[in-house]
């Protein structure tokens, strides 16, 4: 096992699987339709390249991993992995904090000032819902969906699917969904429909007066 692990991640270092060194080979083998391996095997040797190319291939994989990928194994000191253990765990789990903070949900959650957690899988299948936010004993529910997604053809049958489930989420738990649509701008994505956050708001100060009473 960690012998073809060693193997495949070299071959795809160095792309030696790739198109141009083996040729679309799945375009091919849905031409060739083989039975067996056999007629697959003298079907690419006859149309694509020699059985001599793919040894070829192997070579320079051996060549790579005997001198390359052994020197830079050799290279890596004690250090160097305690020094990667500590990299992964502290800095890398914190870019992945703050990215998972500055995506949508992130930005919601920042600009209201309550905590938003992700929805049960029972309410992703009965209500659509991905997020909620706790209010007393009642929550608000929050769908996030791409924005191309309103603009797709079904979009119609989509809303009214929605808007029913969502009415039965609104009858269980007290509160509304929001559908929020999210856009890619550069690296980061962005609220397209910002009027939905004031909307959460009010929704907000409605079931904190609910509770008061």
């Amino acid at each position: 096992m960690a012998k073809e692990w060693i193997l495949n991640q070299a071959m795809n270092r160095w792309g030696l699987n790739k198109k141009r060194n083996v040729g679309p080979v799945s375009e091919l083998i849905r031409t060739c339709h083989p039975k067996t391996v056999e007629e697959w095997e003298q079907f690419y040797y006859a149309n694509v390249y020699p059985a001599e190319h793919l040894e070829e291939l192997g070579n320079k994989l051996y060549i790579k991993i005997s001198e390359i990928v052994q020197y830079e194994i050799a290279s890596i000191s004690e250090e160097n992995c305690r020094d990667y253990i500590k990299d992964v765990v502290i800095r890398r789990t914190f870019e992945g904090y703050r990215t998972e903070i500055e995506t949508i949900y992130g930005q919601i959650e920042n600009r209201l000032g309550v905590a938003i957690k992700p929805a049960p899988d029972e309410w992703d299948r009965l209500y659509n819902v991905d997020f909620f936010i706790e209010v007393g004993q009642q929550y608000i529910g929050l769908q996030i969906k791409p924005i191309t997604f309103a603009n797709a053809p079904a979009q119609y049958k989509w809303r009214d699917i929605q808007s029913e489930t969502h009415r039965h989420f609104q009858a269980k738990h007290g509160g509304q969904v929001f559908t929020v649509f999210s856009a890619r701008k550069g690296r980061s994505k962005v609220i397209v429909n910002e009027d939905v956050i004031p909307n959460i708001q009010q929704e907000i100060a409605r079931l904190r007066s609910h509770e008061r009473e």
